[in-house]
């Protein structure tokens, strides 16, 4: 229970609190500034992925637009159903489609199952944005968020930017790239952010971090379902595994 106070002091409470979110603001603002003025990478590989209108390279996920975020979707070949904490974030996603696409920007989710597990997990959900298949192609292992046997069965993997213990990986794990597309097609890796980088875009985070109880939860997510499980008993074990 936290203390209870007069109106006044919690008012100065409260003051005190506002400029270190207005300092948060700033420093935000300063992070997105420095997020935009990294340099690119020219992508030279050449990717394909299985989406319900065909086969289409990196560029033609685009769409037309010159920028494109990709959502590293946890959904690996041999698993029953998505991760639930991809899910969770995958539930914020279609309502920001129409913003995007009028600012030039393209989202789309992308796993390495094939589409018609992406798309039965897809209608379960119901869910409209763009998610492609990237079986067959190297992309997500390029961009270190899925990882081979032989990967694992090593002491280090490369995640998030540093090597991490292979016993802490996994297949899959979440992560979310942007890239740029120039007038003559030459497409450009610009940012990626791993772990909880996306966290952001869950905004239903957003919203419990200013609830009374917060987040309320012992571990990272470790409250999240699937929205069509929360009734269910929760399954024990990773929530990464479907």
């Amino acid at each position: 229970m936290n203390q209870i106070v007069s109106r006044d002091i919690w008012l100065e409470a409260s003051r005190a609190l506002l400029a270190r979110e207005k300092e948060a603001t700033r420093l935000r603002d300063r992070l997105n500034a420095e997020r935009r003025a990294l340099p690119w990478v020219k992508v030279d590989a050449a990717y394909d992925f299985d989406t319900p209108t065909g086969r289409k390279s990196l560029g033609d996920l685009f769409d037309g637009r010159s920028q494109l975020i990709v959502y590293h979707f946890m959904l690996g070949p041999d698993w029953d159903a998505g991760c639930p904490g991809c899910s969770f974030l995958a539930d914020h996603l279609d309502g920001t489609l129409t913003h995007l696409n009028h600012h030039d920007v393209t989202l789309v989710a992308v796993s390495r199952a094939p589409l018609e597990k992406i798309e039965a997990y897809r209608q379960r959900m119901g869910w409209y944005f763009p998610w492609v298949s990237s079986s067959g192609s190297d992309f997500k292992f390029d961009f270190h968020v899925s990882f081979r046997d032989s990967d694992l069965s090593g002491d280090k993997i490369d995640y998030n930017f540093t090597a991490i213990d292979a016993a802490n990986g996994n297949d899959e794990l979440p992560g979310l790239s942007a890239f740029f597309r120039d007038e003559g097609g030459t497409v450009y890796h610009t940012y990626s952010s791993y772990a909880r980088g996306p966290e952001d875009l869950i905004g239903t985070l957003m919203i419990l971090d200013r609830a009374p109880k917060g987040r309320n939860e012992t571990s990272t997510m470790d409250f999240v379902r699937r929205h069509d499980e929360y009734e269910q008993t929760p399954a024990a074990g990773s929530c990464c595994h479907g």
